[in-house]
Order: C-alpha cells, then structure tokens, then sequence
C-alpha cells in the first residue's frame, strides 16, 4: 500500500485557477485524487494542466467572497460527485496600506475571505463527514503572517494568525471524529499576490537575503506539503501549521 496515495479520494480545492491553488491541483490530481475546483474565475488552465497529468478535473463556480456563496459551491460538490474526502482552504486576498491609513472596507474584504468564510467552509465540511460517518481531512492555507507581524497589510496578517489558531481549535473539537485538520503557512512565493513586494527592488532584496534557500519559492513547493498532510500517511497528524519557507523562520 503506498501511503501517500490519494487514489479514490474527492479533494476540494478553493482558488484552484491560478499560482498555488493550481499547483495543489495539479499535484493532489497526480496522486490520484479527483480534485474539485471551486473559485469565481474560469479554471480552464487548472482543468487542462491536471488532465495532462493523468488526474481529473471538475470545476464549481462560485463567489467565495461571501458564507453562502460558499456553503453552496460545497453543497453543489457533493451533490455532482459525491463525498469530499480532503478540502483545501486555499482562496485569499491581501489589501496593502499603512495601518493608520487601512479602511474599514479593505478589513472586511481580506477577513471575509480568508477567515470567515473558511471557517463556514470546514464548518460544512466536518458536518458531512460526521452525518456520513466518514473521516476526513482539512488542509488550510495559512502563512508566514502567522507567526510575525509584516508591515502594511493588518487585515491580512490579522486573518492568516486566525486561520492557525482556527486550524488548532477545529483539530481539538474533530480529531475523536477521524477528521485532521491541520494548514501549511507558505513562505516567500512568486503569485500574483506578491507580485508587488517582487516589483519593489528594496523590498525584493532584502526578503531575499534574509532566505536561506536563497530564492523565491514556486507555487509548486508548497503543494507538496498538502498532498502530504491530505494523505494516510499523515493520518495521525493534526492541529500544525507547517511553515514551507525555505528556512525563513529558521534564521
């Protein structure tokens, strides 16, 4: 038996389009697992990247932005293809402006996404294990901003130490219930959403310095992680944010 193996299994996967929601796909596809895409913009890219691969496919239209949209995209998953073994919290957004300036708007936006509706997401998903009678597992994607503070994005570094202390409290509550839950904080990685901090020469020079590996990561070394934490063999893992930074947090 390999263990690592997701051959069977239905994974759910918020923001699968592009950067590290698509390479997630792609890689869980190519474990085997039928892998559901859930995201308001076209996944086409994904869809073909994951059949190339050998994996499968489909795709949920929704606007993640809200609890309902969301309860209903998980809803409509279930309801085409059956039980959802693992689901990927991975859709987010990031706003950039001085604290002192930061709206009320742009703290409501970033937190509704990245917090809230992740919650509601896990929230349905261990209902359905639990009135099934399945096990299960949750993978969030959490980051750096976990664990320190950064500069200009409260919103985001408020909502990321959230979904660590929510990954922890939901593994206490589910674990008797065979359901991890556990999140992987990415470091430093080339998407669109630091796409910003890369086009600042200061700001890319001394990320880059204070980076052991001595590079930005790809979207792809971060799947890896989730496939692993989505598999048997981490069966008896839960509660952890693993940091995948290239030894960021190390030095």
């Amino acid at each position: 038996m390999n263990r690592f193996s997701l051959e069977g299994t239905r994974v759910l996967v918020t923001g699968a389009n592009t950067g590290i929601g698509q390479a997630i796909a792609v890689d869980m596809a190519g474990h085997g697992a039928h892998v559901i895409g859930v995201g308001r913009s076209a996944m086409d890219e994904t869809a073909a990247l994951v059949v190339a691969a050998g994996g499968r496919f489909d795709a949920v239209h929704s606007d993640l932005a809200t609890v309902a949209g969301a309860q209903a995209a998980f809803a409509e998953a279930r309801d085409r293809f059956g039980p959802v073994d693992t689901l990927v919290n991975n859709a987010g957004i990031i706003r950039r402006a001085d604290s002192i300036d930061f709206t009320e708007e742009d703290w409501d936006a970033v937190m509704d996404i990245n917090l809230k509706v992740v919650f509601f997401l896990c929230q349905a998903f261990a209902r359905a294990c639990m009135a099934e009678g399945r096990s299960g597992s949750i993978v969030n994607i959490a980051s750096l901003l976990s664990f320190q503070g950064g500069i200009r994005i409260p919103s985001y570094t408020s909502s990321k130490s959230g979904v660590a202390g929510l990954t922890k409290i939901l593994s206490n509550e589910w674990a008797a219930n065979g359901i991890t839950v556990n999140a992987v904080a990415p470091g430093y990685v080339v998407t669109n959403n630091t796409e910003a901090l890369r086009a600042d020469p200061e700001r890319n020079k001394a990320i880059l310095d204070r980076i052991p590996a001595g590079r930005w990561a790809e979207a792809g070394d971060i799947a890896g992680a989730v496939t692993f934490l989505a598999s048997p063999a981490a069966r008896y893992v839960t509660g952890i944010t693993l940091p995948v930074d290239g030894g960021w947090l190390a030095r």
